[in-house]
């Protein structure tokens, strides 16, 4: 997302006055870029899928900020989600189920040790605990994004404490890009039927990103 007057100056003319005065609150001009450029791209998208007017489609959030959109009063029922990383950004839609994705700039971080003790489990510790330099950097990325992704679909923020769900093991031991994952029962969680989740790495060598969906409902056999 680099500086482009002709590109910032049209996405501007998509938001609406909430949006506007938002933008106007971030104090530097990237994030600034970042959320015109994006929720420009993301409303122009949700106007073709859904075949609805700009000025028809307006956005609440939902508690820990994840958005939802309508069409005038009507809710919309499709995901979709956004992300956005340095000089990139990611949007995702899916006709049904929730969504999340995020993206990452991967860099050196002051203390990743002291993160990864936080927000991975023990057996991803130790995945991370056997990489060094560039490998452990872009595994970090990788489990970073995957479990942002995840945290996101749900909804919860980091209400939810991510050390206490782990990824599937072949993701981050194999290099595996896609697996099937369900999350074990967890107390900030509602009981629900147990739910099945895709998860798939994007990341490249410019940047780690991640998506997770809801796939279906499983219900158990009475």
């Amino acid at each position: 997302m680099r500086p482009n007057e002709t590109c910032e100056a049209a996405a501007l003319k998509w938001l609406n006055p909430e949006e506007t005065a938002r933008w106007r609150r971030y104090r530097h001009p990237r994030p600034q870029r970042q959320f015109a450029l994006c929720r420009a791209v993301l409303r122009g998208m949700l106007c073709e899928r859904l075949r609805c007017t700009n000025e028809e489609l307006r956005f609440v959030a939902l508690e820990h900020g994840k958005p939802a959109a309508f069409v005038g009063k009507t809710p919309v029922s499709a995901s979709f989600n956004v992300s956005h990383g340095g000089n990139h950004g990611l949007i995702a839609f899916a006709p049904q189920g929730r969504l999340g994705v995020d993206i990452e700039e991967r860099h050196l971080r002051h203390d990743p040790d002291g993160e990864i003790r936080k927000v991975f489990t023990p057996d991803e510790q130790d995945a991370l605990a056997s990489a060094a330099g560039e490998l452990k950097t872009r595994l970090f990325f990788k489990l970073w994004t995957l479990k942002e992704a995840v945290i996101k679909a749900l909804g919860t923020g980091f209400s939810l404490d991510t050390a206490k769900f782990e990824l599937p093991r072949p993701m981050y031991r194999d290099g595996q890009r896609q697996a099937r994952f369900e999350l074990p029962p967890l107390p900030q969680l509602p009981c629900r039927p147990r739910v099945s989740w895709r998860l798939d790495d994007l990341g490249n060598d410019d940047f780690a990103a991640a998506v997770a969906r809801e796939l279906a409902l499983e219900h158990k056999e009475p």
